[in-house]
């Protein structure tokens, strides 16, 4: 008989890719959350990539990343009721009694618009359970991050540390305010991808509005 309170551990997170194209600082995200799902015993799925898009080379080498053509209905045609949607319209949050209710956890793969367009409208339209991660908007690697912290390590949404909208310096007179919450590093620094800080830098003259 299958386990019907499995293990915090081993959670799957699914990014439902909702863009025709796949953006050099969203290669970045995913990378970063396949390594990290990779380390912590989780399974990465991008799930709707079009067959005619490739896939940049960082992507096709990551650990811990299956890439799959079908949508997340199909795929999980079977059990829905086991996926989690994160969902910034849900009106409940996210709590650490949700990795014993739900398997996987899914994401629309455009979490970091600003202003958010509400594209997980397309996913909300579909039934799934939803869960909410506080307030203020989030990366999808973040919020990637934060689920699998509250639902693997048991913390609560509002006990993880973050820095919000932080300052990036671009140039030596110049700094970028990003306009998103990050959970904040060992270090004291927001968690970011590596080679999201130079691609912020070279992108600061079209403005922020254009790399995200």
């Amino acid at each position: 008989m299958a386990d019907l309170n499995p293990a915090p551990k081993g959670k799957t997170f699914v990014v439902e890719h909702l863009d025709p194209e796949l953006e050099e600082w969203s290669s970045l995200e995913y990378s970063t959350i396949a390594a990290e799902s990779h380390a912590a015993g989780a399974q990465f799925l991008l799930s709707s990539v079009p067959t005619s898009l490739k896939v940049p080379k960082n992507l096709q080498e990551a650990k811990g990343l299956n890439v799959e053509t079908r949508g997340i209905e199909e795929i999980y045609a079977q059990s829905k009721d086991r996926v989690c949607l994160l969902d910034p319209a849900a009106s409940k949050e996210l709590s650490p009694e949700d990795g014993d209710t739900f398997d996987v956890f899914l994401f629309g793969g455009i979490l970091g618009d600003d202003p958010p367009r509400d594209r997980t409208s397309e996913l909300r339209k579909k039934g799934y359970q939803g869960r909410r991660l506080g307030p203020v908007q989030m990366t999808t690697d973040t919020a990637v991050r934060v689920t699998r912290i509250v639902v693997q390590d048991r913390v609560a949404v509002d006990k993880i540390p973050y820095i919000d909208n932080p300052e990036v310096r671009v140039s030596k007179n110049e700094t970028t305010e990003m306009p998103f919450r990050y959970v904040k590093g060992e270090d004291g620094q927001p968690i970011m991808p590596k080679g999201m800080v130079d691609l912020i830098k070279k992108d600061s003259e079209k403005g922020l509005g254009d790399l995200l």
